[in-house]
């Protein structure tokens, strides 16, 4: 996505504003900051604070070798080569003994005496085995593959396509373009509330898990955004939200009196935001910190 310049009474200020506009979150979203308010008298700050600021690609964690995440066994070489290197210590304290068993014909010194003499050797083969084994597994950074849309989108429809059927759920896997760099990806079907979840709760977090999965199949970045909905709740939602921003925005502009909305998420403010643009008369603020960030409607 390309960068927007954005403006405020501080550096805050313009963050804030950015990700009211992005309609995503702080980690979500990255800043490069073009100017500072100056100082003024009293330490009051002069002038704007300007940003630059769009939405952060998606960066993937780089994947290891498989290997890596096979149990160790170190544990257990160690615990041999101590055990030799204890033999060897009590040899020089036992050879009184064995060359006493040995001159009386004790075949069982010279078994014991065998083993002891052995024994060090073979912990050190042992040890000499092992640090190769693991010189030979050291993981290697796989090849860094930036993922188009295209690719991005049908990682994701494979994985609700995955949760569906996981759920035993009856519902179809289906994408929509909403523009040149968003994809929505939607599951249609009857009795699906246990993927919305109370006021869309479940549904944002399998957005989350949907980026976890894309992070885990791509060693690139993953190009544009895509979005989930499930039975068509975000768009019911940001259908009623511009409904009630439509009728609360008559009511600042007829009274003059401005009107604060309740905490709401970033897509939700942004859907706001936008509503309000469209109109005459009336502006919007954003107000308050994460999680109880609001919009506000003024008069303009």
């Amino acid at each position: 996505m390309e960068w927007v310049e954005f403006t405020g009474p501080t550096i805050e200020a313009a963050k804030d504003a950015a990700l009211d506009r992005l309609g995503v979150d702080m980690e979500d979203a990255e800043f490069e900051i073009l100017e500072e308010p100056s100082k003024g008298l009293f330490g009051r700050s002069k002038g704007q604070a300007r940003v630059r600021a769009r939405i952060r690609p998606t960066a993937p964690r780089p994947k290891l070798d498989r290997r890596d995440r096979r149990p160790k066994r170190s544990g257990g070489r160690s615990k041999g080569g101590q055990r030799s290197t204890e033999s060897a210590a009590a040899a020089p304290a036992a050879a009184p003994r064995e060359e006493s068993e040995s001159s009386s014909g004790s075949s069982r010194g010279r078994r014991e005496g065998g083993r002891r003499t052995d024994r060090p050797a073979a912990g050190e083969k042992s040890r000499q085995t092992a640090a190769a084994a693991e010189q030979k597994e050291v993981p290697a950074m796989t090849e860094t593959v930036d993922v188009d849309l295209v690719e991005h989108t049908r990682i994701v429809t494979e994985f609700l396509d995955g949760l569906v059927d996981a759920f035993e759920l009856e519902g179809r896997v289906q994408m929509t373009e909403i523009d040149e760099e968003t994809n929505e990806v939607h599951i249609e079907g009857r009795d699906l509330g246990v993927l919305v979840g109370p006021r869309g709760a479940t549904l944002a977090a399998i957005q989350e898990l949907s980026r976890t999965v894309v992070h885990r199949k791509v060693s690139g970045t993953a190009a544009g955004r895509v979005r989930l909905d499930v039975a068509g709740y975000r768009a019911r939602r940001r259908e009623a939200l511009e409904r009630f921003t439509l009728e609360l925005a008559e009511e600042v502009r007829t009274s003059g009196v401005a009107k604060a909305l309740e905490p709401m998420g970033s897509a939700d403010r942004k859907v706001v935001h936008d509503t309000v643009n469209d109109l005459d008369g009336v502006a919007t603020v954003s107000e308050g910190e994460e999680p109880r960030r609001r919009v506000v409607i003024v008069p303009a």
